[in-house]
């Protein structure tokens, strides 16, 4: 008997508590329903609150010569290596918008070259990967089409590129220098920048000197300033080595570094050197989380990416 009533107790007790907790999120969402209506904000208290789960993932390729198979053969090839990468970043934005309500969805994610390309084939696939969604447009047929649009339009833009041959670098320092903070960050949402290169910053157009920093490394460049040694850290504290500072109002960007590759085989301490320019250069930016990584296999950095967008600050 004293079971039975025992029973009933939980019974009562676990509906009401299931009816309040269906009561409360309803509530939330007419809250959210009339800021909605009587707010014309882009971005209203509720999304603000919620920023950290609002992504904005913007890419920036490396498209220089890098991407050459012929200049810089591997298997699988950068370019195959950089499709695995691309295919993950867009996986992982998408799986992060299918968790979220619809009332909440404020996520958007585009890929920028720097600079623009000549070839306006190029720049038309670019502009179909700029994809923004929110409650008004997110059906989830929409949401699970980035995937299938970015594994093929992103392959279309680097077989247009290789074929084009036309290799005159990338211009990554000056996509920080005039576009990041205009670009790639924007109130209300959390702001993630991933750069797919091998680390070496060069563009015919922008080869800077301000005492002894530059906007630009190449494998010549690093030999040439003996930086070779397993002292390099030294050298670049004496001679004011590194990249020519470009801002210092990033804090509110996340930086992913991806496909860093050393082609210098004189230089055994390659891979090292580029990653002490880049992390000098992305604190004196005064971006707070960053992280680097080498070059590896599309199965193997999956994690990485996954980990990196899951991972809030």
């Amino acid at each position: 008997m004293m079971k039975k009533r025992l029973l009933i107790v939980l019974t009562i007790f676990s509906s009401a508590i299931a009816f309040l907790s269906c009561k409360q999120d309803n509530d939330n969402e007419k809250v959210i329903e009339n800021e909605i209506n009587n707010n014309s904000y882009d971005c209203p208290e509720y999304l603000m609150n919620n920023k950290q789960n609002n992504l904005n993932i913007s890419l920036l390729l490396d498209l220089s010569d890098r991407i050459n198979p012929i200049k810089y053969p591997s298997t699988p090839s950068y370019f195959e290596r950089d499709l695995g990468y691309i295919e993950s970043i867009s996986l992982a934005f998408s799986n992060h918008v299918l968790s979220k309500k619809s009332i909440l969805i404020k996520d958007k994610i585009q890929v920028f070259l720097e600079p623009n390309p000549n070839d306006e084939a190029i720049n038309q696939k670019i502009s179909l990967l700029k994809r923004d969604l929110t409650r008004d447009n997110a059906t989830r047929e929409n949401i699970k089409n980035v995937l299938p649009l970015y594994k093929k339009t992103a392959g279309d833009i680097y077989n247009l590129a290789i074929k084009d041959n036309n290799f005159i670098g990338s211009d990554i320092w000056r996509f920080f220098k005039d576009k990041a903070k205009h670009y790639a960050v924007e109130d209300c949402y959390r702001n993630i920048l991933i750069i797919i290169t091998d680390g070496y910053l060069y563009h015919k157009d922008t080869k800077l000197i301000e005492n002894g920093k530059t906007s630009y490394i190449t494998p010549q460049y690093l030999r040439r300033i003996k930086l070779t040694k397993s002292n390099f850290k030294d050298l670049m504290n004496e001679k004011n080595y590194g990249f020519i500072q470009t801002r210092q109002d990033l804090s509110d960007l996340e930086v992913l570094v991806l496909g860093i590759q050393n082609h210098d085989k004189k230089n055994p301490y390659g891979k090292e050197v580029i990653e002490e320019y880049w992390s000098q250069w992305l604190k004196s930016m005064d971006i707070k989380r960053f992280e680097i990584h080498s070059t590896d296999l599309p199965t193997h950095m999956s994690k990485i990416i996954d980990t990196f967008i899951k991972t809030r600050n």
